[in-house]
């Protein structure tokens, strides 16, 4: 190991980093742009807290794809990853080939939702705007596009509304949770459900960030070191505002759905078993017959492989696949294999089924 040319490299950097914090705190100062969710939207459906966004098609309505693509996200973080910015954005890229899409915004819950459960957003709110979108699209079944927790849902809803589902398409969706490799729920199985959500009467979206960074204390140290070493570039620090805009934007989850969730579905792992009840009726998966893509990344640290892979073989449907994609939980969303080949690919399945 070469001591000198460490030193040397410290005292370089220590030298250069006063002049480029300057220039970086300038350009912070000087009203950078890092807005997010650009993409054209129009409201078209709103229920208490959720609203239904319908994204302005970027073809004529007569080549557009049909049935419609819903997206469902998780409760925990918001859907502005999808739409980044421009040139990043999963959500433009679905439009520009071509698909009809929406999608779900659940809102921010209140102190008087917070006994609001999984039957009243899946069987309640996710229902009732899977029946706007037919009606408006005069369609009898839709593309249903779940993303992570949002995907552990759209698995649910399509196990109790088979008849409404065309296609479903999940992209870094946990269904199986006894896996040794998945750090978040294997602290999520240590929760205390009941004296939390009784406590607190929800799970605050705060402390849910703060579990995200803990899980690779490293990588979260060295983000914020890279952050310093590229402060004096705009189209970095602009990117990177818009992950931490993304990141630390979480609403939190009602103590009713956080029970349900962490309690039955991750510690007691009861959805691969076919032994989750959601107001009373057993969610079996394999009554979900239509076909199905799931999409998983290799080197996804919040939802494992070994998390979403089994789903294909839990299914009754007979045309499943699976696609296990070089990235991370981002990655598939965001970046230039996710615009180039993932994206794309996903689109291609959906126009052939």
């Amino acid at each position: 190991m070469n001591f000198d040319k460490i030193i040397k490299e410290i005292e370089k950097d220590l030298t250069e980093f006063p002049d480029k914090a300057r220039k970086g705190f300038d350009l912070l100062a000087s009203g950078i742009d890092y807005d997010v969710a650009t993409t054209p939207a129009d409201i078209v459906y709103t229920e208490d807290n959720l609203r239904l966004l319908h994204y302005k098609p970027v073809q004529d309505p007569e080549h557009l794809h049909r049935p419609p693509v819903l997206i469902v996200y998780a409760l925990i973080n918001r859907y502005i990853m999808l739409d980044l910015q421009p040139g990043r954005s999963f959500v433009q890229n679905l439009l520009n080939q071509g698909l009809d899409v929406y999608l779900l915004d659940w809102g921010r819950p209140t102190a008087s939702d917070m006994y609001l459960d999984l039957g009243d957003h899946l069987n309640g709110y996710l229902d009732n705007v899977v029946e706007w979108i037919r009606s408006k699209t005069q369609s009898d079944q839709i593309n249903l596009m779940g993303i992570c927790m949002g995907g552990t849902f759209s698995v649910i809803y399509t196990a109790l509304h088979p008849e409404k589902i065309k296609n479903l398409i999940t992209l870094a969706t946990p269904v199986e949770f006894d896996v040794d490799d998945a750090t978040l729920f294997l602290w999520a199985k240590q929760l205390d459900v009941d004296k939390i959500a009784t406590t607190l009467g929800k799970l605050p979206g705060d402390l849910a960030n703060i579990l995200y960074l803990l899980i690779v204390p490293v990588d979260t140290v060295n983000k914020y070191v890279n952050f310093l070493n590229g402060i004096d570039d705009p189209k970095f620090v602009s990117t990177f505002l818009r992950m931490e805009k993304w990141i630390f934007d979480s609403p939190d989850m009602t103590g009713a759905v956080f029970r349900q969730f962490i309690g039955a579905i991750v510690q007691k792992n009861l959805l691969i078993k076919n032994q989750f009840e959601l107001e009373g009726q057993l969610v079996d998966l394999r009554k979900i017959r239509c076909p199905l893509l799931n999409v998983y990344g290799k080197h996804d640290y919040l939802a494992p492989p070994g998390t979403s892979k089994p789903l294909a073989q839990a299914v009754g449907s007979k045309d499943t696949t699976t696609r296990g994609v070089d990235s991370g939980h981002v990655g598939i969303f965001v970046g230039s294999m996710s615009y180039k080949t993932i994206c794309p690919g996903i689109v291609e399945w959906i126009k052939t089924h």
